[in-house]
This record gives structure tokens, sequence and C-alpha cells, in this order.
């Protein structure tokens, strides 16, 4: 039995050849040895020599460690690591975020980011409507989205749901959802909210107002397609899923489904879980590549740094993930949501620009006034942003705006 060497360090990254990874390590093994921990568990290697790998295996198949900056450590994987099955995510997430979360060598293990390259990216179709998309359905060409949740999440009948989101639409909104535990329970079914809604739509569209509402079918894998295509024929604009919880699979199934047609809004919950931990878990960042890439349309990539949730950060790179160029698919509508009021507004245009969603619930359904004063407030928001004026010069002139200002400040 030979022994391999997986370190190959001061070697340029190849993201032509190799999918590449960057990982956090927290160790008190020397970083050589902890990264080549890593590189191994991964590719070819085990706990001990064994007789059925030689050099030809190991040369064309085994991880490389290219790079070790302080506890940052980049590895390759060779893209024949990875299935020819046509866009696999749950054997891609075997190898870049397998096992190597419980090796004894490591006390943590982050990975931080991912790049395919172009032999697996094209694995995979991206989102069929997009941002762009979104807003062709929507009319809305420049102006930030905006949007509401629902609230409360769970507890409002089919038909209290449906005046929620006439009231929204009634005062500016362009968007609503479900929240992310609402999808088929007794006290709101879910056909009857989708066609209660759905009338909704209709209304607000007979009034010129036009927008989205996307209904929650975060169900079992074997029944989700079914499940879109039900609320669809029901009258649902847009659909949710819940990625985390559902899979990656769920989405790119309800994606690349010819009977699909309606845009797919992916909610993150339980991302925390694994996303919160800066030292040991997965990182946001790899996880928005990833539902570009099975096909989301819109996807929940936190507040940039303002907020009720903890941990986003401004340059975290998945704003970036949503929007870039770097990868050969639509864009993704970044959605900012979690503790969101018209105060806010500004600060997350300044952060993430234009082309974002931005989404409020409290904010929306707290306004002193009622859920329409409350849309309102948020639309002045945003559209004061959109027009560089101060929120507070803007308010002046719009009572809702004003009214929200001073409940919920400013940042």
């Amino acid at each position: 039995m030979e022994n391999f060497s997986y370190l190959h360090l001061g070697e340029p990254e190849d993201p032509d050849r190799y999918v590449v990874c960057k990982y956090r390590v927290t160790t008190d093994l020397p970083m050589e040895k902890a990264a080549e921990a890593i590189a191994a568990e991964q590719s070819t290697g085990t706990w001990t020599g064994i007789s059925t790998l030689d050099h030809t295996v190991f040369d064309h198949l085994g991880a490389r460690i290219t790079s070790i900056e302080g506890d940052m450590v980049t590895a390759e994987f060779p893209a024949d690591d990875f299935s020819i099955e046509v866009g696999s995510v749950p054997q891609i997430l075997s190898v870049i975020s397998g096992n190597l979360f419980g090796l004894g060598a490591l006390k943590g293990v982050r990975l931080e980011d991912v790049t395919f390259p172009k032999s697996i990216l094209e694995q995979f179709k991206g989102p069929k409507f997009g941002a762009a998309g979104l807003r062709e359905q929507l009319r809305r060409p420049e102006k930030p989205l905006v949007g509401t949740i629902v609230k409360p999440k769970i507890g409002l009948s089919p038909q209290k749901t449906a005046e929620y989101v006439y009231e929204a639409g009634a005062g500016g909104l362009t968007n609503s959802k479900d929240d992310e535990t609402l999808v088929d329970q007794t006290f709101c079914p879910i056909e009857d909210r989708t066609v209660a809604v759905a009338e909704s739509l209709d209304r607000l569209e007979s009034e010129g107002k036009y927008m989205m509402h996307a209904i929650n079918v975060s169900t079992r894998g074997d029944k989700i397609v079914e499940l879109a295509e039900k609320v669809q024929g029901w009258g649902a604009r847009e659909i949710m899923v819940d990625v985390i919880t559902c899979g990656f699979g769920a989405v790119q199934a309800l994606a690349e489904d010819p009977s699909i047609k309606v845009p797919i809004h992916v909610h993150r919950t339980m991302h925390g879980a694994f996303t919160k931990d800066p030292f040991h878990g997965v990182a946001m960042l790899p996880l928005t590549k990833l539902v570009r890439m099975v096909g989301g349309d819109a996807l929940h990539i936190g507040t940039l740094g303002v907020g009720k949730m903890t941990g986003a950060k401004a340059d975290d790179g998945n704003l970036q993930a949503c929007l870039g160029d770097d990868v050969p698919y639509r864009k993704v509508m970044p959605v900012c949501s979690g503790g969101v009021h018209p105060g806010l507004v500004a600060e997350i245009v300044k952060r993430a620009g234009t082309n974002v969603q931005i989404q409020a619930g409290g904010g929306v359904a707290g306004h002193p006034l009622g859920v329409r004063a409350g849309a309102m407030g948020m639309s002045q928001a945003v559209d004061a942003a959109f027009l560089g004026i101060p929120a507070s010069e803007y308010a002046k002139d719009h009572r809702e705006l004003a009214m929200a200002l001073d409940l919920w400040g400013s940042k």
C-alpha cells in the first residue's frame, strides 16, 4: 500500500476542470493535515492505507488542496467525481459537504463557497422566469418589487387570507406570499385559499393593479409536482417551496416540468441550522448558487445586515450569486425579508440596488391603520428610495409612511 499526498499548494485554481470549494477550518492539528483529511474523506481516501487505491485512481479522482490561507482551505474536486446523471444536487452535496463535518481531525469546518465548471453548470437549466420574467408579469420594469407575507403566518381562513392579499395589492404592493409553515391545514385548506386569493388578484387586475401571491406547495417529494399542478389550475400565479425542508430536487422538478407555468418563489426556512455558526456548517452562498442552478425564480437572501435576522451581511456574496453574469442562467430575484418595515427600505436599496424584492410581514400588518395603509407605507418608502428622496422628507406628503416611521423609526 502506498501513501498519497492531496497537497498541491501553490498550484493555481482550475475552475474549468474542478469543482472549487472554500472551507473555513478550525483544528488543533497542523492545517496541512486537517486539509488532507478533508480531501481524502471526500474523494479517494479513508482512515488507513488501502490496497485498492493506486495512482491511476488517485491521480484521476483524488481531491487537491491548492491553498491554505489562515483558516481558509481551498479544495478542488475533479469533475469526474460527480454523477453523470444530469443535474444531481444530492450527489454534489454528498461530495462537497458530506462526511467532513464529522471528522475527528476537525473541531469545526464550514463550506463558505463553491464554483462549478462548465461541464456541471450545463447540466442545469436555471430559472424559467427569473427576475426579468417576474418584472414582465408585474409590469414593473425598474422599481424594486415590494411585497408582504400574510400575517399571522398561520390562523387566517382562506377568505381572510384573500382579503389580506386584496388590501395589500390595493395599497400598492406587487407581491405577497404564504408563510413557510402554511401549506394545507384544516383552518385554511390550500384549494379554498388558492381560489379565494386568485379572485382577489383578478379583482386587483381589473382595477389596473398587477400582483402575484406565492402559494406554498411544500410537501413530500413524490407529490410536489402534482400539488403544484393543482394550485396552478386553481388560479395560482406563483408557487413557493421551502427548499431546505423539501430539497433542491423538489425545486428542480417543478422548474423543469413543462406543466408548471408559474414562477417559483424559494424560501430558505431552516437554513440557520447550518448557516448561523460562522465556524461550522454551510454558508448561505453555496445554497444560493444551487437554487439558481435548479431553477428558483426568487430567493430569500436576508436583509443584508438590517432587520431581525442575524448573520446576514451586505457583502456575503448572495446578492451577486443571484444577479451575477458568471453563470449561464437567468438572474434570480433576490428577496430581502425578515423584520422589514418602511424605515429600513432606503438602507436595503442602498445595499442591494433596485433589482430586488423588499418584503414586509409585520411591517405591513402592524401599521396602525391596517394592511392597506401598511402596504401604502411600504410602497411609499420604496418610491422614495427609488427617487433618492429621504424617507423622512417623502413622509411629509405621505401620511401612511409618516405613521410607519413614527412607529418603527428608520435606519
